[in-house]
């Protein structure tokens, strides 16, 4: 008999990190679903990766509750992992940071229903999927949802932050159905979007360098691996020692 083929669903494919977690678990052989608020992009360098886009925006909870049966369907019955990795961090004209004075209540909406109500959107919406495949969720944080950070904003750092404490809250309920609920918190990480002045940061930093999209990858294929069986309900710090 083969190996049944095992499936993820990711969300914020489309750059970085979600870049890097397609590739490195399209390597172990899964079937990889990505979610994005962007049709599928052909320049992707990996197979079917059309045929298993699901083109979603997660900013509007009504759009999110109608795509769960599409993606149910496209399943099959079974979701081995769900990644969690959709976030926004709006700024200020001029690329500034946006503080709790000056964050629209609109926009605090916008991204606590991208970066949090979103993955408990997924999870409880496709979690008879998840418990059949005796799966993992990994969301991911931030560095930012455990002090404040000189770039992203109040309203981002708030909700990994929410985020976070979602981890715990979901470890507890879904660990009955046998699904394992983590999460990552990674710090400055080299992608397209980093900020001005990171290189301020990394000079304090204990391993004083910039993390690679791969580095942050490799935890979340642990996290959803068989690797950490007995893992649950924690938050992995991938940050160069910057939480010390």
């Amino acid at each position: 008999m083969t190996e049944e083929r095992k499936t993820m669903l990711l969300t914020g494919a489309s750059r970085g990190i979600g870049h890097a977690t397609v590739k490195r678990f399209g390597r172990e052989g899964w079937r990889v679903l990505t979610c994005s608020r962007h049709p599928f992009d052909a320049r992707c360098p990996w197979p079917g990766g059309e045929e298993n886009h699901i083109q979603i925006d997660l900013a509007d909870p009504n759009k999110t509750i109608e795509a769960i049966e599409g993606i149910r369907e496209k399943l099959g019955g079974k979701l081995h992992a769900l990644v969690n990795n959709a976030g926004i961090s709006p700024k200020a004209p001029g690329g500034g940071r946006l503080n709790t004075l000056e964050t629209d209540l609109r926009t605090w909406g916008q991204v606590f229903h991208v970066n949090f109500f979103a993955s408990v959107v997924l999870a409880r919406g496709l979690k008879d999927e998840l418990s059949a495949a005796k799966g993992a969720v990994v969301n991911v944080t931030s560095i930012a949802g455990s002090r404040v950070h000189p770039f992203a904003g109040a309203a981002y750092a708030t909700s990994k932050a929410a985020l976070k404490a979602l981890t715990r809250e979901m470890a507890h309920d879904f660990g009955p159905l046998g699904v394992r609920v983590n999460a990552i918190a990674p710090g400055e990480v080299e992608t397209s979007i980093l900020s001005p002045g990171t290189e301020k940061i990394v000079e304090v930093l204990p391993l004083r360098r910039l993390g690679q999209p791969s580095e942050v990858a490799d935890v979340i294929w642990f996290l959803c691996s068989d690797q950490s069986s007995y893992v649950t309900g924690t938050e992995i710090e991938v940050n160069a020692g910057q939480h010390v």
